[in-house]
C-alpha cells in the first residue's frame, strides 16, 4: 500500500542519517502520515519530526531536513519539501499518478484489498435477535453493521464466517410458547390467560391465527404440556421463517444459522461445565452453579444453573464460545451486541481467561440506540399495528440499499437518527441516492461510449485538477479498507463513498468524457479508462456496504 510505502521510506531515511552520524541515536517512533487539509501541502504529510525534536535534542526542521535529505528514491515520489514547523510534505508523482488508473482496471474486484489477516480464521456473528418476534430497526443496525464489518474484514485478508444465533432455549422461549398457545386457546373460546411474563404483542395472535387456520384446533384435544410444546415448535419455525424473510430482503446471506438448544442436546454445555469445574472456576451456594469471574478480572461472579435447575443466561454464552473457540477453532471472534449488554462485557473477557485463551480474541462490538423519524418528527409505533415498527415496515417503505447506508453513517457507539422521508426523496440530499447515481452515471457514459477501446489510452494526458483530484481519491481506497478492518469501523465507508461521489459528480462537470471531436479522441480515452476505474471503486465500496451498484436510475 502506498502509505506503508511511505512510512518505511521515513523509517529508512532516520536510519540512515542516524548511521550517518547526522542524527542522533534514539528509538524509532511510530511514524504519523496523514492527508493534509490544504492541497498545497502535498498528498501526505509527516509530523514525526516535532515529535523527535525532544528525543533527538535537536530542531524539528533541521531534523526534517535530515531525513528529507536520506530519502530513498521511490517512483510513486515526486518531492518530498520541509515545512514550518517541522513537517515532511509528500506529493506523488505525476507520471505515477495517472498510470494508477490501468492498474486499478486490472485489479479490478481486488482493488482495496490489503492482507491484514494472513488468511486467520474468525468469525461474526450478528442480529441474533430473540425468534420470538419481528426483527425491528435496532436488529437492523445489528445487522448492517455486523455484514459491512464482515464484509471488510474478508477485504482485509482474514477467513470470515457469517454467524446467526438462534436463542432458541430457556425461559425466554417458554414464555414465549405459553404464549403461542394462550392465544390460539383464545382464539377457540377458551379463557387461557397470557403469562405475566409473556409476549403481548399482536403479532402473538396473528401467528395464532395463522396456525389455527392451518392446523385447526388439535391441540385443544392434548395434553397441555405437549400442546404447548408443539404450538412453540411450529410457532418457533414460523417466526424464523420470518426473519430469514427479513435478512434476504436486507441482502444479508450467513454461513450457518447455530441453534443455542444444539449446545444442551449434543453435549457442548456438559464439557464447557467440566472444562471450568477441573480448573476451579465453577462454584456451588446458594443453592446455585456459579462462575467465578472475580478469579478472573470480573467485577462480580455470575451464575451458570439457577436455585431452581435451569441455566442461566450466562450458561449458553459459556457453551456457545466454547463451541466457536475449543470446537471449531476459531482464532478471533467478533459478537454484534446492543450497548445494553455493555455490563456482560467483562464476564465474557473473564470466560477466555478461563479457556486460557486471550480476551483479545473475543470482540464485542456494542451499538447505540436508533431512532425513527419522517421529516423531523420521531415516530415509535406502527401505523397498521399500534405498536413497534418492525424492520420488514421500513425495508418496505424505503428500501433495503437506503437501510445499509443510513444504519452504517454513523460509529457504532453513536446514537443515530434515521429520517423515513430523506431516504425515500430522490434528490442530491439523499445521499443514498447521491451515491447510487455516480455510479448510474458512470454506467451511462460507459454505455454511450459503446465499443470505444481505451485499454491503451494515453493516461499522461490526464492533467486537469478535476481528473488529478478524481484518481487521488479512488488511490485512497485500500486505506479506508485498511482503517475500516483495523477499528471495526464501516462507518468509513459511508464517508468515503460520498466524497468520492462528490469529486466524481464535480469531475464529470468539468470534463468532457465522450467526444466526437477528433482532437480530443486520445483524451477521451484516457478519461474513460478514469471513468472505468472509478466504477470499479464505486461499486467495491457499495457492495462492501451491502448495497446494490445500480446501472440505471
Amino acid at each position: 500500500m502506498l502509505r506503508h510505502e511511505l512510512i518505511q521510506a521515513i523509517t529508512d531515511a532516520i536510519l540512515k542519517a542516524q548511521d550517518e552520524g547526522v542524527l542522533p541515536a534514539f528509538d524509532m517512533p511510530s511514524i504519523p502520515l496523514e492527508h493534509p487539509r490544504r492541497k498545497f501541502s502535498g498528498d501526505y504529510a509527516s509530523p514525526v519530526c516535532m515529535q523527535l525534536g525532544r528525543v533527538a535534542h535537536m530542531g524539528p526542521l533541521d531534523i526534517a531536513e535530515a531525513v528529507v535529505q536520506h530519502l530513498p528514491s521511490l517512483e510513486c515520489l515526486g518531492q518530498a519539501e520541509v515545512a514550518r514547523p517541522g513537517f515532511i510534505n509528500f506529493t506523488l508523482d505525476h507520471g505515477w499518478l495517472v498510470q494508477q488508473v490501468g492498474e486499478i482496471q486490472r485489479a479490478g474486484e481486488t482493488f482495496g484489498n490489503v492482507n491484514l489477516g494472513q488468511g486467520r480464521r474468525m468469525q461474526v456473528e450478528y442480529i441474533s435477535g430473540n425468534p420470538t418476534g419481528p426483527l425491528h430497526i435496532g436488529h437492523g443496525r445489528n445487522a448492517v453493521i455486523g455484514d459491512a464489518v464482515a464484509n471488510v474484514l474478508e477485504a482485509a485478508g482474514y477467513d470470515v464466517q457469517r454467524e446467526y444465533y438462534i436463542n432458541d432455549a430457556g425461559s425466554r422461549m417458554l414464555a414465549f410458547y405459553e404464549t403461542l398457545y394462550a392465544r390460539y386457546a383464545q382464539e377457540l373460546g377458551r379463557d387461557e390467560a397470557v403469562p405475566e411474563e409473556g409476549y403481548s404483542g399482536f403479532y402473538m395472535v396473528e401467528l395464532a391465527r395463522e396456525i389455527l387456520a392451518s392446523e385447526g384446533d388439535r391441540f385443544l384435544d392434548m395434553p397441555r404440556e405437549q400442546a404447548v410444546a408443539e404450538l412453540g415448535r411450529i410457532g418457533l419455525e414460523k417466526v424464523l421463517a420470518s426473519i430469514r424473510s427479513d435478512a434476504a430482503m436486507l441482502g444479508i446471506h450467513y454461513d450457518r444459522w447455530f441453534s443455542e438448544q444444539s449446545l444442551y442436546d449434543d453435549g457442548t454445555f456438559d464439557k464447557a461445565m467440566a472444562l471450568l469445574r477441573e480448573k476451579g472456576y465453577v462454584e456451588e451456594r446458594e443453592g446455585a452453579v456459579w462462575f467465578r469471574a472475580t478469579l478472573l478480572g470480573g467485577s462480580k461472579d455470575e451464575v451458570i444453573i439457577r436455585s431452581d435447575g435451569t441455566p442461566g443466561y450466562f450458561a449458553s454464552d459459556i457453551a456457545y464460545h466454547y463451541d466457536k473457540f475449543l470446537t471449531r477453532g476459531f482464532e478471533w471472534v467478533i459478537d454484534v451486541w446492543g450497548a445494553d449488554h455493555q455490563g456482560h462485557v467483562p464476564r465474557m473477557k473473564a470466560l477466555m481467561r478461563a479457556f486460557d485463551l486471550d480476551p483479545e480474541q473475543l470482540t464485542i462490538i456494542l451499538y447505540q440506540l436508533v431512532t425513527l423519524k419522517r421529516g423531523g418528527e420521531v415516530i415509535r409505533l406502527s401505523k397498521r399495528t399500534g405498536e413497534m415498527i418492525s424492520l420488514q415496515e421500513v425495508l418496505s417503505e424505503v428500501g433495503a440499499d437506503a437501510v445499509h447506508f443510513f444504519l452504517l453513517s454513523r460509529a457504532s457507539n453513536s446514537q443515530m437518527d434515521f429520517d423515513l422521508e430523506l431516504a425515500r426523496e430522490q434528490s442530491d440530499e439523499n445521499p443514498v441516492y447521491y451515491v447510487q447515481y455516480a455510479h448510474a452515471r458512470i454506467a451511462s457514459i460507459l454505455g454511450y461510449a459503446g465499443d470505444t477501446d481505451f485499454s491503451e489510452a494515453d493516461l499522461s494526458s490526464l492533467r486537469e485538477e478535476p481528473e488529478m483530484a478524481l484518481i487521488r481519491k479512488l488511490l485512497e481506497f485500500p486505506e479506508v479498507v485498511e482503517m475500516a478492518a483495523s477499528t471495526l469501523s464501516p462507518h468509513h465507508l459511508g464517508y468515503y463513498a460520498q466524497d468520492l461521489a462528490c469529486i466524481f459528480h464535480s469531475f464529470y462537470k468539468q470534463c468532457r468524457v465522450v467526444s466526437s471531436e477528433p482532437e480530443h479522441t486520445e483524451r477521451n480515452k484516457a478519461r474513460l479508462a478514469l471513468v472505468s476505474a472509478a466504477k470499479i471503486v464505486l461499486h467495491r465500496v457499495l457492495t462492501m456496504m451491502g448495497m446494490n451498484a445500480p446501472e440505471k436510475m
